[in-house]
């Protein structure tokens, strides 16, 4: 993916994927704007290039934005099913390898080591390890790891982000009774079981990220431990507009949110992947005049008060500009742009779009 030069330009969606964290390096003091991005509120959560954080793994890929190396190729994406990480041997766990190339090129890893061209880009899993794949023109893509251990933790294959619900669930070898359940986080036991083997974390958080692992009793009086799955919990940006129908010459205002009105500076906005300004002060910018050219979608970026996740973006909104009242078009439907509300009223640094 590269950046469009001109606006309303939107990219190109990506399937869901799955992926592992990395660690990225400090950040700059004005991080550039100019980097591959995603432009959804799942945070993918595989490696993004910094400042965006590194996203937890596994997790569901971010519409609009498609996973790159450091050299352009698009990273293969590797999705499992049924969506928990870690998969169990004792599902009908299957591994779909979605990469630039052709399904029946696909070369799959088991361990490391080449495990050879199974035939197509997916397949039921029959042994444990940890598993990845490439197809011709892509990397190889993130691992998945299929379990058989006697007591396994597992957690939704999803981008957890402030505000959402998320189950943990203590798994005996294959599906035994596990009774005397207990979760611990960062060596912390965590109480809700209430004598079951899930546990619900809601409204999730930003200090709910870090290890977690299970303990209980497997099919006897042998305690058994899980082996430990990281979870993060990204911060949740909300791009609101002003309306999303427009004729050509009116002001649309953008403003970010994050969820419960928790801070967030350093806003920026996109138009797709090209940056439309940066307000400076506050989280609200207004666009003007605008042209047909400036329809598509938008989106905004910003730090948060995290040591995990300290760069958050939004899920995208698409604009609609017409140059005259469409066919069919009522314009009493239109919705005008409204006053903001008192409390969130700022500065608004009015710039026109680039041309």
């Amino acid at each position: 993916m590269s950046h469009k030069d001109t606006l309303g330009t939107a990219p190109t969606p990506c399937t869901p994927c799955v992926s592992v964290p990395t660690v990225p390096p400090p950040p700059s003091p004005v991080p550039s704007p100019f980097q591959h991005r995603p432009s959804a509120s799942l945070v993918s959560p595989w490696g993004m290039p910094w400042p965006h954080p590194a996203v937890p793994s596994p997790v569901l890929a971010l519409p609009g934005w498609c996973p790159l190396s450091p050299t352009g190729a698009q990273t293969t994406q590797l999705l499992v099913e049924p969506p928990w990480r870690p998969a169990v041997l004792w599902d009908p766990v299957t591994l779909t390898c979605q990469g630039s190339g052709t399904a029946g090129a696909t070369t799959w890893y088991r361990d490391g080591q080449r495990w050879g061209q199974k035939g197509g880009n997916h397949f039921t899993v029959t042994e444990s390890g940890t598993y990845r794949c490439d197809t011709p023109g892509s990397r190889r893509s993130p691992p998945v790891t299929v379990s058989n251990d006697d007591l396994v933790l597992q957690v939704p294959v999803l981008a957890l982000l402030e505000g959402d619900t998320v189950t943990l669930r203590c798994r005996g070898w294959r599906n035994r009774t596990v009774t005397r359940v207990s979760v611990y986080r960062e060596g912390e036991k965590l109480r809700g079981l209430r004598g079951g083997t899930k546990l619900s974390l809601s409204p999730l958080q930003l200090h709910h990220s870090g290890s977690y692992r299970c303990t209980g009793l497997v099919g006897s009086w042998v305690l058994h431990e899980s082996a430990p799955v990281t979870m993060t919990v990204y911060a949740r940006l909300e791009l609101q507009v002003s309306a999303r129908e427009l004729l050509e010459g009116d002001t649309v205002t953008l403003r970010c949110l994050r969820w419960h009105d928790n801070p967030v500076t350093g806003v920026r906005f996109y138009h797709g992947d090209k940056e439309v300004g940066r307000p400076l002060n506050g989280t609200e910018l207004s666009l003007s005049p605008l042209q047909l050219n400036h329809s598509g979608n938008y989106s905004c970026e910003g730090w948060v008060d995290s040591g995990v996740s300290p760069w958050a973006q939004s899920a995208p909104v698409t604009v609609t500009v017409h140059g005259e009242h469409p066919l069919g078009w009522n314009s009493n439907l239109l919705t005008p742009p409204q006053p903001l509300p008192s409390r969130l009223r700022v500065t608004v640094l009015t710039s026109p779009l680039l041309p």
